[in-house]
C-alpha cells in the first residue's frame, strides 16, 4: 500500500474552517494523500478538508502526541509531512520537498524553519526567527515522542534542516491567542503534575524576568507593538501554567481531605 505514492500530509484540526484551506492549498500538486483528524469541530472544517480530497477522521482529542500519532498511523505514502492548521508551505519549500521525495536520500528526518506572522505582522525578531521543527520524515520508522504538549516527530538517524521556510500564522486575534493560551497552559500544568513536579511559589514572580528576556535580549522591541504584546503575553504563560499546577495540587489535597 502506498508504493506509487510519495507524500502524505497529515493535519489535526478543531474548528479550523477559517485556516485549513490555506494549509491544504499549499500542498496541492505535492501531496498524494491528505489525512485530517478532527476533534468534532462545530464549524465547516470537515467540508473544507473534503473539498481538497482529504481522508477525514473524527476522534476525541487527548493530547497532541496521541492525536498526531493516530494521524501518522493513517498515512500510507513513503514520506510524511505534518502541518498544523495555521501553517502553509512556501513555494520554495514545496519545491525543495518535491526534489527530496523524488530522489534517493540518506536522511530520514527533516526539520523545517518557520516564518511567523503575529497579529498581522511578519515577526523578524522576538526569538521567533529561525525556529525549526521536525515535520517531514520517511514514513517507515517515524513516530512521535516528547509528551502531551511538546511532541516531536522522530525517526532514526541524523536530522537535516531544509533551507526554505513555511508560513506560520498562529494568532490572528487576541481572542484566538487566549483560546490557545488557556488550552496549552492547562495541558502544560497537567504534564508537570503527572510527572510529579512540585509547585514552587517563586514561579509566580518570574513574569518580569521573562518579559525582559524576550523584549530586550531577544529584541522584540524591533517588532513594534506586536513585539511588545508577544513579549508580555509569552512571559505570562509560565506564570499561569504554574498557577494551574498549584490548583491541581490544591484540588487533590481538598479531595483527599473530603474522603477522610
Amino acid at each position: 500500500m502506498g508504493e506509487n505514492k510519495n507524500l502524505s500530509l497529515f493535519v489535526i484540526t478543531k474548528n479550523s474552517e477559517a485556516m485549513l484551506g490555506n494549509c491544504l492549498q499549499s500542498v496541492q500538486g505535492l501531496a498524494d494523500e491528505i489525512i485530517v483528524v478532527d476533534s468534532f469541530s462545530s464549524d465547516g472544517t470537515i467540508k473544507v478538508a473534503q473539498k481538497y480530497g482529504a481522508k477525514t477522521y473524527q476522534r476525541e482529542f487527548i493530547n497532541f502526541q496521541d492525536q498526531k500519532q493516530f494521524a501518522l498511523n493513517k498515512c500510507t505514502c513513503k514520506w510524511v509531512l505534518n502541518l498544523d492548521d495555521d501553517e502553509a508551505l512556501s513555494p520554495e519549500l514545496k519545491k525543495e520537498i518535491s526534489l527530496i521525495i523524488n530522489k534517493k536520500v540518506k536522511a530520514k528526518l527533516f526539520s523545517l524553519t518557520e516564518q511567523v506572522t503575529f497579529l498581522g505582522r511578519k515577526m523578524k525578531y522576538s526569538g521567533l526567527t529561525g525556529y525549526t521543527k521536525e515535520r517531514f520524515a520517511y514514513r517507515e520508522g517515524a513516530r512521535y515522542i516528547g509528551g502531551p504538549v511538546h511532541e516531536k516527530l522522530f525517526n532514526d538517524g541524523p536530522i537535516k534542516c531544509l533551507k526554505n521556510y513555511y508560513y506560520h500564522t498562529p494568532y490572528t486575534s487576541i481572542e484566538q491567542y487566549f483560546d490557545k493560551f488557556n488550552r496549552y497552559t492547562t495541558l502544560g500544568a497537567q504534564k508537570l503534575f503527572e510527572s510529579g513536579r512540585k509547585f514552587n511559589f517563586f514561579y509566580l514572580f518570574r513574569q518580569p524576568v521573562d518579559f525582559i528576556k524576550i523584549y530586550i535580549f531577544r529584541r522584540a522591541f524591533l517588532d513594534g507593538i506586536q513585539g511588545f504584546l508577544w513579549a508580555w503575553l509569552s512571559s505570562t504563560y509560565p506564570t499561569v501554567k504554574y498557577a494551574k499546577l498549584w490548583y491541581l495540587y490544591f484540588r487533590k489535597k481538598k479531595e483527599f481531605s473530603n474522603n477522610k
